[in-house]
């Protein structure tokens, strides 16, 4: 069943990504129609139909055929909203108020140099080179 909604949701997720919708599927026998109802009456063949509604021959075609408007309206891909939507699932079962970062005072440093006490050092074995 896992299997079956994963396979379902990536499907859903690809056709969006497509521009497909649901109720782009349905108006599929609309398309039809106006495309037989076009083959008859201009003589367009199904490159040029869709040339003619969604191409580059679309704006000249609507405004010589003011009549067909309600049959444009009613096809498939015409009247889509590029609104997108985000669903958030905020599982944080805490809920503290944003609190702004206390900064620490400023101390004075916690350390101190102590030099060397060692007999190697104070018998010049470790000690640079020296210019004579």
């Amino acid at each position: 069943m896992n299997k079956f909604i994963s396979i379902s949701i990536a499907f859903l997720t690809l056709f969006q990504s497509f521009g497909l919708h649901v109720d782009d599927i349905a108006q599929i026998d609309e398309f039809v129609e106006h495309a037989r109802f076009h083959s008859e009456e201009y003589g367009d063949n199904v490159l040029v139909f869709i040339s003619k509604h969604y191409g580059e021959l679309k704006a000249s075609h609507n405004k010589e055929h003011q009549e067909e408007k309600d049959d444009h309206e009613q096809l498939p891909f015409q009247n889509h909203s590029h609104m997108g939507s985000l669903v958030v699932f905020n599982t944080n079962p805490f809920h503290a108020a944003l609190i702004t970062p206390t900064l620490p005072e400023f101390r004075k440093a916690n350390f101190h140099y102590q030099a060397p006490s060692s007999s190697s050092h104070t018998m010049g074995l470790l000690q640079p080179p020296r210019h004579s």
